[in-house]
């Protein structure tokens, strides 16, 4: 008789194993279900706290960078500008150069003497002009020259400078007359000059003729 009882003593040792085993399964699962549940709680509370949550949008990455306008030199700008109102001086001996007939008239080396008659009777169509009365000599010296220079980039080739007669400048001298034929002699851009007809201005005015601009070499 004693192997059976020995056998039941076995057997219902292995069932208390298996209850206590699925005790501890269950007190288990009981505490993971607690714990979800809390988890769900706090979740749900954050939620009522804080609102609906808009999950950010994913970044388009970074914005490409914009090309920057050319600089501009403006300083070189001042400078080219400062050069060229210095590019004449006051103190040149225009006189030297100037024709010994009673119109005072200027041809560059080169020039026959036809051109300045030619300028003289208005062959060339005047194409712009310029006014000093009124301004000092530094400022129609600054006038001249870039009415000068911008004429021959313009293409222009005939232009006029009214320099005025001097009747109401002190002692009745024609001041700027003379600076201003000084200054024209020293601009590469001029190739003749000689006053005006009396209809267009008389000892009162300079025709200028300018070179003509170079020609431009067409697109390929």
């Amino acid at each position: 008789m004693s192997g059976p009882i020995k056998g039941l003593g076995e057997l219902a040792q292995i069932r208390a194993a298996l209850v206590e085993q699925r005790r501890r399964a269950e007190s288990a699962a009981t505490a993971e279900r607690k714990r979800d549940d809390g988890a769900l709680r706090e979740t749900g509370a954050f939620a009522d706290a804080v609102g609906q949550v808009v999950p950010l949008r994913k970044s388009a990455g970074p914005t490409p960078a914009r090309a920057r306008p050319p600089a501009i030199a403006r300083q070189r700008q001042r400078d080219e500008a400062a050069a060229l109102a210095e590019s004449i001086a006051d103190a040149f001996d225009a006189e030297s150069l100037l024709e010994t007939d009673d119109a005072l008239s200027f041809r560059r080396r080169g020039i026959g003497l036809d051109v300045v008659r030619k300028l003289r009777r208005g062959v060339w169509v005047l194409q712009d002009e310029i006014d000093l009365h009124g301004l000092r000599s530094d400022a129609a010296r600054e006038r001249v020259a870039d009415f000068v220079h911008d004429s021959a980039r313009a293409g222009l080739r005939c232009i006029r400078i009214v320099h005025g007669k001097g009747l109401g400048s002190p002692g009745r001298e024609p001041v700027l007359k003379a600076k201003v034929k000084s200054w024209l002699v020293q601009r590469s851009e001029v190739l003749a000059f000689t006053h005006a007809r009396p209809a267009d201005g008389g000892h009162g005015a300079l025709i200028v003729l300018l070179k003509p601009a170079p020609a431009r070499s067409a697109p390929r």
